[in-house]
């Protein structure tokens, strides 16, 4: 350190305050340093890291950088420099920071460590890969290379460099529950449940209050069909972190959350959707069986379903942001929920009622097209000279790394003739809106469809086919036959091994037999539709 500025006693008093950890000291002691010595490149370095870790990285990135300027033969300094400016998010800077301390000290296995976080961070996949590979090249037993190196390969799908890598970081750390529980998520990714059961256990047994692991052994209970541990588990979501894009949020209530042990007669409760709109249409299904327990109901659903639930048995009151005018029933909406004894999101609902395989509550279909909208999509459509067949390929445009996803070019490649197909695209980028308009086999009514619409056009048709998103949901819910197409790893709504769905009774599940092969399902779904259709 570069010391000679200041009485080495006085900096190695304020070193050994901030090694003690006695922060409010040492900042007092760095900084009456400076007052004698405003160039003293180490106590500004210093600073800058007490700075950091108060979580003020703007005045960490300032104190940091006029250490580098006073003396720029310091890498510490430099990756110090790069890690705050990462954290605001400023990867080009902080990677510039990190090159300057490579150029210092070319074996300093930390800086690749930190350049590999931030080449990351630009969408430099390839070159971060080989950051890390050079860090644990360095510095074989580092644990969060080893650990960030197996995040990255799950991004690029690589599973099992993935695994391979995770399983260093375990070696390394034995006790790293992150290492465990990220191991876990690649097993599941390949269906090797009783194995990624193992790893989420011993995440948990390590880390007892871990609501990621907890939330991740819950999915693989459930698609296990495993429901009375998976529900219980399940709610560790509420405690998982999230990011501000995300849409599952913890929500605080006065009202006490009910579960099922207390009695509902003579009570209200709030009932709120989380998470998809597919999820709130599969698990809407359960808000007659609590009305039915003598509860007046309540229930907050997302805009865009107000239309299409508007019928939905049990329900006293609605409630949700805005007011839609389009319902198209007689429905009370509030923007604000009223006074209540309780509430129960929905996907606490299969926990309240204790569900399992064989209890997954009835009927078939339990939501219907508004018979005018219906009667309007027939005159729409005409007379119908060959089968009319739904397509829904895409879980939406705003996430295009989604495994929800089929390229519609391939779907039509193999598509049959002698079918009328129907989009039920709501959401359309314009290059897939051109790939309609040269396939005129298929109608695009995209700037005509909400869940309302949808709901009617879908009572049209012979049969919709769909990825799952939540077409296929609605459809499902419709009563409709369904096919839906399914990831090697599918939801865990889905199951594993089964062309059925418990949830759905009219559907008929499509199976991703390796990962990533669309082509094997859209083949035998193009063998199945003229073999089912076929004249008699």
């Amino acid at each position: 350190m570069n010391a000679a500025a200041a009485p080495p006693d006085k900096f190695q008093q304020a070193l050994a305050l901030l090694e003690s950890g006695r922060i409010v000291q040492a900042q007092a002691a760095f900084e009456e340093i400076l007052r004698k010595q405003p160039r003293h490149a180490d106590a500004l370095h210093l600073l800058g890291l007490i700075a950091a870790r108060s979580n003020d990285p703007k005045k960490a990135a300032v104190l940091i950088g006029k250490s580098v300027q006073i003396d720029p033969s310091n890498p510490v300094a430099y990756l110090n420099r790069g890690a705050v400016l990462q954290e605001l998010e400023q990867w080009e800077e902080a990677l510039a920071s990190y090159e300057q301390a490579l150029a210092l000290h070319p074996a300093f296995a930390a800086v690749y460590f930190n350049r590999g976080n931030a080449l990351q961070s630009l969408q430099r996949l390839d070159e971060a890969l080989a950051s890390y590979n050079q860090a644990i090249a360095i510095q074989p037993d580092y644990h969060d290379a080893w650990l960030n190196r197996g995040n990255l390969l799950v991004r690029l799908k690589q599973w099992d460099a993935a695994l391979a890598s995770y399983n260093r970081a375990i070696v390394v750390r034995a006790d790293s529950a992150v290492a465990h529980a990220n191991r876990g998520n690649v097993l599941k990714e390949l269906n090797r449940l009783d194995e990624a059961r193992a790893s989420y256990d011993r995440a948990v047994a390590i880390q007892p209050d871990y609501p990621e692991a907890q939330t991740n052994r819950a999915v693989v209970s459930l698609l296990a069909g495993e429901f009375e541990r998976g529900w219980a588990d399940f709610e560790w979501r509420w405690k998982v972190k999230h990011t501000a894009n995300d849409r599952q949020k913890y929500r605080a209530f006065r009202q006490p959350l009910w579960l099922g042990q207390e009695s509902l007669a003579g009570k209200t409760i709030l009932l709120h959707s989380e998470q998809g709109l597919g999820d709130t249409l599969q698990f809407c299904r359960y808000v007659p069986l609590v009305a039915d327990l003598g509860a007046k109901v309540i229930l907050e659903v997302q805009k865009p379903l107000w239309g299409v639930l508007a019928g939905l048995e049990g329900v006293s009151q609605w409630v949700g942001q805005g007011v839609d005018q389009g319902v198209r029933r007689e429905v009370r909406k509030e923007s604000a929920a009223p006074e209540t004894d309780y509430h129960c999101p929905l996907l606490s609902l299969p926990l309240a009622f204790k569900t399992r395989l064989d209890t997954i509550p009835p009927p078939a279909r339990y939501l219907r097209g508004a018979a005018d909208k219906v009667a309007h999509w027939q005159a729409k459509l005409g007379a119908a000279s060959t089968p009319r067949i739904g397509l829904a390929w895409s879980g939406g445009t705003h996430r295009p790394e989604d495994y929800r996803r089929v390229p519609l070019a391939d779907l039509i490649r193999h598509l049959p003739q002698g079918f009328q197909y129907v989009s039920l695209q709501k959401e359309l980028p314009e290059s897939e809106r051109q790939t309609l308009r040269s396939n005129p086999t298929v109608l695009d009514f995209a700037d005509d469809l909400n869940f309302d619409n949808t709901a009617a056009l879908c009572e049209c048709l012979d049969l919709v086919i769909s990825i799952d998103t939540s077409v296929a949901h609605l459809s499902g819910a419709l009563g409709q036959r369904t096919w839906i197409l399914l990831a090697f790893n599918p939801d865990w709504r889905w199951l594993l091994g089964r062309t059925d769905s418990p949830w759905y009774p009219s559907a008929t599940l499509y199976r991703q037999e390796s990962i990533g092969d669309w082509n094997g399902v859209l083949s035998r779904v193009a063998a199945d539709l003229q073999r089912t259709f076929a004249p008699a």
